[in-house]
């Protein structure tokens, strides 16, 4: 398995011991094990998007449609298993639904299930429409229909419009759901990770990299790019959905201007954070958010009011003379780093007599 995914000895004792820190943070800071779930969110959504803008060179700007739908079909399945979705959001908080533990959790699975395999839908019939354009039409394509989504879901009121929904409360003790989905969302954005370690290393990749190099080139060549750039963008979706119906359920309600369809913010921010940490490159989402994610962290706790100004400078700052990330910088000034280690061949290690 470890060889499938590309990992020496070397590697496989780093990704343990970051796993391993992984899975003692909310234990070490039970206080911030919130903020730590969010951050694994965050992690998933740089590797989401760099699949469309790192590796195929299609730069989207409506990724976080996916994050919203599959928030909004996690609570419709949550809630339509027990009570009346239309009767439950006109109420508007003025009834009590009691969702016992059972319930509370098949309804769940069943939500995320549904939260991963809608979106690839949405995003397969999408992508007939948008994959007509390419460059900056694609991205303006992209987030005009994150706008329309979240405009429409603001006005149908079978989902709470834009009053909201409030999720069924987590069946547990003080601190049981803080867990919970930290766990959650951290074994979402590894399985992402491992699962594109992967995907990288097969002939998917070369397909996406050519059409980033030159798509017409690619199509001349016998390449189906269509049938490629609809593959990338529903890989995207199935994981951005997942992300989504476990950070509604994390917030405990889901409102879709700002905690559903986020395009001013976390849409920005995925874009952002896979461009500082280098984009076409698998460690540069992971190393590229973790630090925006930090940063942020900071600039709201002692920037407050100024936070979007600090953010907005360091993504000009990372846009303007910075462009191929920290990774593609450090492939500049240490090439060695991230050479392939070559396996001596047979007569080089055998001596003249046939002998090691």
């Amino acid at each position: 398995m470890s060889l499938r995914l590309g990992l020496t000895p070397r590697t496989l004792a780093g990704h343990l011991l970051l796993l391993a820190a992984g899975i003692a943070a909310p234990f070490l800071f039970p206080g911030h094990t919130i903020q730590f779930a969010v951050f694994w969110v965050f992690v998933l959504f740089a590797l989401t998007w760099d699949i469309m803008g790192g590796q195929m060179g299609y730069n989207s700007l409506g990724n976080i449609l996916f994050f919203g739908l599959g928030m909004y079909v996690c609570a419709v399945a949550q809630i339509a298993i027990v009570y009346d979705v239309a009767q439950y959001t006109a109420a508007n908080g003025a009834i009590r639904v009691d969702f016992s533990r059972n319930e509370y959790f098949q309804g769940l699975a069943l939500g995320v299930v549904l939260s991963a395999l809608i979106p690839v839908v949405v995003a397969a019939v999408l992508s007939w429409i948008l994959f007509g354009l390419r460059g900056p039409y694609y991205a303006i394509g992209t987030l005009g229909v994150a706008i329309a989504a979240a405009e429409l879901t603001n006005s149908w009121n079978y989902v709470g419009g834009g009053m909201g929904i409030a999720m069924p409360v987590f069946p547990g003790g003080p601190g049981m759901r803080e867990r919970f989905f930290y766990a959650a969302c951290m074994v979402a954005t590894v399985l992402c990770y491992l699962f594109l370690r992967w995907l990288y290393r097969t002939r998917f990749s070369l397909a996406i990299n050519a059409i980033r190099d030159d798509e017409d080139k690619a199509e001349a060549l016998g390449l189906h790019t269509a049938r490629y750039k609809m593959v990338a963008w529903c890989v995207s979706a199935f994981f951005l959905g997942i992300a989504g119906a476990l950070f509604g359920n994390m917030t405990g309600f889901i409102e879709p201007m700002e905690t559903a369809f986020p395009t001013l913010t976390f849409g920005i921010f995925m874009v952002a954070m896979t461009l500082l940490g280098g984009k076409g490159t698998l460690w540069g989402p992971v190393i590229g958010s973790t630090l925006f994610y930090a940063l942020r962290e900071v600039t709201w706790t002692y920037l407050l009011g100024w936070q979007y100004i600090a953010l907005g400078v360091l993504i000009i700052v990372n846009v303007v003379y910075f462009q191929q990330g920290i990774v593609g910088w450090l492939r500049q000034r240490r090439p060695q780093w991230f050479a392939a280690p070559i396996e001596a061949s047979k007569d080089e290690t055998l001596g003249a007599d046939g002998k090691a």
